[in-house]
């Protein structure tokens, strides 16, 4: 066995196989923050108060316990409280893990292979201990033709699993990959018993088998999911579980409709909420209750990559073929008069994939980025190298929408657009025309005036909002034209990017390519991130990708913020300091607390 570093209850980074640390961590590109040892993560209290219930909200419905499978909608609320990794990611760095069901781990010499020692007293919620074959059982079946096809995308670069012993694992690379031992230990796992002999696909009723610290207490399917602490949850002692998971009980209540969801909060009904939508922000969170601070209002700030959100299209449809075409559609969006007279100034346009990140493409390729992009020189976009990146349109003076619009309608005849009967028509009679398709009214007031705006120039376009079960069914099937997507991106973009963007999965369904591109420049520039040696190479490559998708015009930019926007019961209390990179939800329901205990 040729293996560099084997410590057991000690973690070691491995960093490219340049130099080595024993850290009690390991992480991509950099030393990580906690050390050998430590008591416990800086986000948390680690004697914060166990017990009570907390009641939140899910939109639309569900009809499975199983979170990885394709065709069929899972509870929320599985992957946070139920299924638990190898190890476990830190949030105040870019891309640190620590122990968990594993104790000990060790990247083989060549960097081919690493070894996972599990943690002997890791068992399920059924109390059977956790043995090396359920990990690889968990693996081999997440990557099989049953489950979502995006786990194959994501883990193509794992050859197999290897069961060396009861407690030990071994996975072997098909290639160097140095982010590969990373994502392995954030991959979940689960117990054989839990399919009971089904195929992994038909096994969407059945309760988890899994090694979480809660289980299921009480469903309805579509209506309610509650959660209970387990009592013989194995892990709470760990440094990494310390202060986590305060509460006995967690109940998810479903809604269909939005505004009716936060009259449930305001009338008592949920303890919690998280607000998307600017116009209800703005206006709908105010009154007596908030006033005397029965409810909470507030304003979480983070640090996350805002990866890229936007109108989407399906470049599958013919008329979406043509670049030109793309960003002349692009052009009437006036994102400035929406953000003040529909969003009440809370957004930022996205102008990147990486938005508000160091990874963001700027200006024009800087030496690093222009060495990466020269050397695929024969299949570059003309003129690339020497061009700063098109930002999305603005109307801030001296632009405004008349002008852009005039250079839409410039490259729309470019593209062979011409007015015929008061709409574009190509050479074969065909009209410029598409629909757009969403999942939450509340985007139809949006939607509104860009459609207008379209209409201008000759383009006719219509929107519907449809249930969100048929609405997934569509996008796993690439079943529209135009749909509103979110690219949610790490600190360390990696081998996730074969899923959005890469051509292997353009014509997977259920895929995240629900775009549909396939450019083998493309593919080369995520192969740059993914096998980056250090930080710094990743940045630049992944800037370079980010300059070539900008380029691609495949959707239409839309806006983030940087905050989370909350409102709650006022009563909970909150650890003093908060993660750099969360998510809003798993942050509340996994380090939060009540501040009274009603027993």
């Amino acid at each position: 066995m040729n293996i560099k570093i084997k410590i057991t209850f000690v973690f070691f980074m491995l960093l490219y196989n340049l130099q080595s640390w024993s850290q009690g961590a390991i992480a991509l590109g950099y030393e990580p923050k906690y050390k050998t040892g430590f008591s416990h993560f800086d986000y948390v209290n680690p004697v914060a108060k166990k017990g009570g219930h907390i009641k939140l909200s899910s939109f639309g419905s569900y009809n499975s316990l199983n979170p990885f499978l394709l065709k069929s909608i899972s509870a929320n609320g599985l992957g946070t409280l139920m299924f638990e990794s190898l190890l476990t990611k830190s949030w105040d760095e870019p891309f640190s893990a620590y122990a968990l069901l594993a104790e000990d781990v060790a990247l083989s010499d060549d960097n081919l292979s690493v070894i996972f020692k599990l943690n002997p007293k890791a068992s399920f919620n059924n109390g059977k201990k956790l043995v090396a074959d359920d990990v690889k059982f968990s693996f081999d079946t997440i990557t099989s033709d049953q489950a979502h096809p995006q786990y194959q995308l994501y883990y193509k670069d794992i050859k197999k699993a290897v069961v060396i012993d009861n407690k030990t694992i071994k996975f072997e690379f098909k290639k160097e990959n140095p982010e590969l031992h990373l994502i392995i230990g954030d991959m979940p796992i689960f117990s054989k018993e839990w399919l009971q002999g089904n195929d992994f696909n038909k096994t969407v009723k059945n309760k988890p088998i899994t090694t979480g610290p809660y289980l299921i207490d009480k469903m309805q399917e579509g209506k309610y999911i509650t959660y209970k602490k387990n009592p013989n949850y194995w892990g709470r002692d760990l440094n990494t579980r310390r202060g986590f998971f305060n509460f006995d009980k967690i109940t998810y209540k479903y809604y269909k409709d939005l505004t009716i969801t936060l009259e449930a909060f305001k009338a008592g009904e949920l303890d919690f909420i998280l607000e998307n939508n600017s116009k209800r922000w703005a206006r709908d969170y105010g009154g007596k209750k908030f006033k005397t601070k029965t409810l909470i209002k507030e304003k979480l700030k983070h640090k996350n990559n805002a990866g890229m959100q936007g109108f989407v299209f399906n470049i599958r449809r013919d008329i979406f073929k043509d670049k030109k075409v793309r960003r002349a559609i692009g052009l009437a969006l006036d994102f400035q008069w929406s953000n003040k007279n529909l969003f009440y100034d809370q957004y930022v346009r996205c102008d990147s994939y990486f938005s508000n990140s160091e990874l963001a493409a700027a200006g024009e390729p800087n030496p690093e980025e222009r060495k990466i992009l020269t050397e695929f020189k024969n299949i570059l976009p003309e003129g690339i190298l020497d061009r700063k990146i098109i930002l999305p349109p603005d109307t801030n003076p001296p632009s405004s929408l008349r002008k852009n619009l005039k250079l839409a309608k410039k490259l729309l005849t470019e593209a062979g657009w011409r007015h015929k009967d008061g709409v574009l028509q190509n050479k074969t009679g065909q009209k410029l025309q598409f629909s757009i398709l969403l999942a939450q009214k509340g985007f139809e007031r949006i939607v509104a005036p860009f459609v207008g705006n379209l209409k201008k120039i000759g383009i006719l376009v219509d929107y519907r909002t449809i249930d969100t079960s048929l609405y997934q069914k569509k996008i796993e099937e690439f079943d529209f034209d135009m749909v509103v997507k979110s690219y949610g991106q790490s600190q360390s973009p990696g081998n996730e990017l074969r899923q959005y963007f890469s051509s292997k999965s353009a014509d997977k369904k259920g895929s995240a390519n629900i775009i549909g591109i396939k450019n083998p420049l493309i593919d080369k520039l995520i192969d740059k991130v993914i096998y980056s040696k250090n930080r710094a190479s990743l940045i630049n490559a992944t800037k370079a990708l980010d300059r070539i998708l900008l380029d691609g015009f495949y959707l239409v930019p839309n806006w983030y913020t940087n905050n989370h926007r909350i409102a709650y019961k006022n009563i909970f209390d909150k650890p003093d300091k908060m993660p750099l990179y969360y998510q809003t939800e798993s942050y509340i329901l996994s380090t939060w607390w009540h501040k009274i205990i009603d027993n």
